[in-house]
């Protein structure tokens, strides 16, 4: 898949949502490593940081992922 396409998935995504995270751009977009991508556009000049999270999943686990946004 090209990259570019999935970067703007990404845009879109982060625009009407406001944040994504690995989870969402898995399941929502086929996107399997975000991080690498916002990175990616990161390099290219444009602007998203990232905040760890804490959540518990569906098997009572807490878990820590990065959820990333527009800056």
């Amino acid at each position: 898949m090209n990259k570019s396409t999935q970067h703007q998935r990404i845009r879109d995504y982060i625009d009407e949502h406001g944040t994504i995270t690995p989870f969402e751009a898995w399941s929502e977009l086929g996107i399997t490593k975000l991080s690498t991508r916002i990175n990616e556009m990161i390099r290219n000049g444009e602007g998203y940081t990232g905040q760890m999270r804490t959540a518990v999943n569906r098997f009572g686990e807490t878990v820590r992922f990065k959820e990333y946004r527009a800056v």
